[in-house]
């Protein structure tokens, strides 16, 4: 048992008891190695620069009267405090090579450092997609082998390597389905999607055309069958789905679902976002799915966060296959390999619904991702999905005594242990408690999501955390929650010992500062 679950007091709770009875502060506002960093433009100033160049000898303007009428208002730093500002701000940051990172339904594991030497070799880090086929053939192979590696762990007929992230996989597999419908002349107007899916299946069936209904899910946190078969009809294009799905549980009902969609003339999207829980162990493709998105960058360890680059590849079914989007990668008997765009397209994919994207795809994600499929092997990605769904259950049964745990009378859980606020008092709220976990040095798990759960609580260690990280994050998790229940005031104010304090989120959002406003000072030194 983790030393913060024995009664010990945490570090932050000796802190918070120094900071009732009067906080030290310092001169320059820092704590110790943490410095308290400033915007660049209030410790630089226009007429500083970390390097001299010659003046630039007068040439011809071609803006037609458009030139500027003063200096850019820049700020200058010299080099050495450049270098300074923005190493402090990266200190700030939360990432996974600096702690656990507990986000539900986010997969956020460990990226090999192999896969990054693998991705910055000659040959795949300074390709251009505009090269010709035959002096790319060693990338195109890439492509094409994490191509049958996918198809191959899905039980699937192909796959469209192009999407650039899970949202833009799901837009694939739903206009893959409507040219499947099209192609028969059958115009149905209508997806159902789950309480229990992702929030971004209704939005993508929406932004494809279709209306969205709900289909409620059953008191064990999975779809309810009745229903779904019940509202089935001409109507109904098809179905999305989330397996397993996002209170952390699988389907089992999995394949009575797409028998009943198919026999209703509908097909069936599942959302591969937690492909991570059953990788190696369930084919998708034997459930009766007929199009799955896959997160490369979370299944397949490849980076995760900060806005890209992204990886979404789908696979499909035999069924949808042939709507596919363009271009793809096709090896021959003599093992070389061509693309097939429009203009090849010829007789062999007629019926493709188009592009998704300009190329062919991520060239940085495949590499990593296929380094990480042959490190692994078959089994050692079996092993993958069954070591992550055992972390999540040791953190699922060793917190459900302190926190209410919704689901946990169903069974064992998935990939992530879903727990609610229930029990909290003094008003305290799962935003209270989240912002605690920073203080205890810990990014705080998804909130508020899924939505079927009350002041949900998402956890999701993934496989690469060991037993000694995940017991010191269930401490600290333990730890919060008790004072949470027990209405501790200070959590109202959490985080305390964070860069910065706790933001008004309701006016950031709705009256955000987007800009810095110069001040006097800095506008008269541009001058």
């Amino acid at each position: 048992m983790s030393m913060l679950s024995e009664g010990r007091p945490t570090r932050q709770e000796d802190n918070l008891q120094m900071t009732d009875t009067g906080s030290i502060t310092t001169h320059t506002g820092n704590r110790a190695l943490m410095v308290d960093e400033p915007l660049i433009f209030e410790i630089g100033s226009p007429d500083r620069s970390g390097v001299d160049l010659p003046e630039a000898p007068p040439v011809e303007s071609r803006l037609g009267g458009l030139e500027r009428e003063a200096p850019m208002a820049i700020p200058g730093l010299s080099e050495g405090e450049t270098i300074r500002h923005y190493t402090r701000l990266s200190r700030q940051n939360y990432a996974i090579d600096v702690g656990l990172f507990p986000l539900g339904s986010c997969t956020m594991k460990h990226n090999p450092r192999l896969n990054e030497k693998m991705a910055r070799l000659k040959g795949f880090a300074d390709i251009h997609p505009l090269q010709p086929v035959d002096s790319v053939q060693g990338a195109l192979g890439v492509i094409n082998e994490l191509a049958v590696w996918l198809i191959k762990l899905t039980g699937m007929y192909g796959v469209a390597m192009t999407p650039k992230a899970g949202a833009h996989g799901e837009l694939c597999g739903i206009l893959c389905i409507r040219a499947g419908l099209e192609a028969r002349g059958d115009a149905r107007e209508v997806i159902l999607v789950p309480e229990s899916a992702h929030g971004t299946n209704p939005a993508t069936a929406a932004f494809a055309g279709y209306k969205v209904e709900d289909i409620p899910a059953n008191a064990a946190g999975r779809v309810d069958l009745e229903a779904l078969k019940a509202r089935l009809g001409p109507d109904v294009a098809g179905v999305m789905i989330t397996n397993p799905n996002t209170c952390g549980l699988f389907e089992p009902d999995m394949k009575a679902i797409s028998d009943a969609v198919h026999e209703a003339g509908g097909y069936v999207y599942c959302d591969g976002a937690n492909f991570n829980a059953i990788v190696g162990k369930v084919r998708p493709g034997d459930l009766g799915i007929d199009a799955m998105h896959i997160n490369l960058h979370k299944t397949f360890s490849t980076p995760h966060g900060g806005g890209g680059p992204g990886s979404g590849p789908v696979v499909l079914s035999e069924a949808l296959a042939p709507y596919g989007p363009l271009p793809f990668t096709e090896r021959h008997a003599d093992g070389h390999i061509t693309l097939v765009e429009e203009e090849t397209v010829e007789d062999r994919h007629p019926h493709t619904f188009g592009r998704m994207s300009a190329f062919h795809g991520q060239m940085g994600m495949f590499t990593r991702a296929l380094a990480y499929i042959l490190s692994h092997g078959a089994d050692g990605l079996k092993q993958v999905a069954e070591d992550a769904v055992l972390n999540a259950n040791y953190i699922l049964r060793s917190l459900e005594d302190v926190l209410e745990a919704p689901f946990a009378h169903s069974g064992p859980c998935m990939h992530e242990a879903l727990f609610s606020d229930k029990g909290f008092t003094n008003e305290l709220t799962t935003l209270d408690l989240a912002k605690g976990m920073i203080d205890e040095g810990y990014h705080p798990m998804t909130m508020y999501f899924p939505l079927v759960v009350h002041g949900a609580m998402l956890v999701e260690p993934t496989e690469t955390e060991s037993k000694a990280a995940i017991d010191q994050f269930i401490g600290a998790f333990r730890s919060v929650a008790e004072r949470a229940k027990a209405g501790d005031e200070r959590l109202k104010s959490a985080p305390h010992f964070a860069p910065r304090r706790r933001l008004d989120e309701t006016q950031a959002a709705r009256k955000p500062i987007l800009v810095w406003t110069e001040d006097e000072d800095f506008a008269q030194a541009a001058e």
